[in-house]
């Protein structure tokens, strides 16, 4: 049996339910049970291919494998996993961090580079968050 996965974000399933409601094919209480229930099954999902794509394909292991881990890093923040920006970010080199920098909104950028500062204290990827925020 194949599988098919889809990525809807909260505020997408929202709109859908609350349509449904507002046409009366559903009761408020359900469409919230619903959606909290929706929400919670997505990010069980979602955290469960990415512990699947790290073990195939381990932290950086390679140039493929770390842009399926920017995908994941994606979609991972699309839907609200997770506290950290990276994932898997203290095992990544100067250039992954930087490369995987672009998609992230300023408050993370800050979060990013508060950490660095606090570890690593890596100069390139400092100046790089800093271009970034200007």
């Amino acid at each position: 049996m194949l599988t098919k996965s889809v990525m809807l974000t909260g505020d997408r399933i929202q709109e859908v339910v609350d349509d449904a409601v507002s046409r009366g094919r559903m009761t408020r209480t359900d469409a919230e049970d619903l959606v909290a229930r929706l929400i919670s099954l997505g990010r069980q999902q979602t955290e469960d291919i990415i512990g699947d794509l790290e073990q195939l394909l381990g932290r950086g292991a390679s140039t493929s494998g770390d842009r399926v881990l920017q995908r994941v890093d994606r979609a991972r923040r699309a839907v609200g996993i997770g506290t950290f920006p990276i994932l898997g970010y203290d095992d990544l080199s100067a250039s992954q961090v930087v490369d995987r920098l672009s998609d992230l909104t300023p408050a993370q950028l800050r979060k990013v580079r508060d950490h660095e500062k606090r570890n690593a204290n890596r100069k390139s990827i400092l100046q790089a968050i800093e271009r970034k925020l200007k």
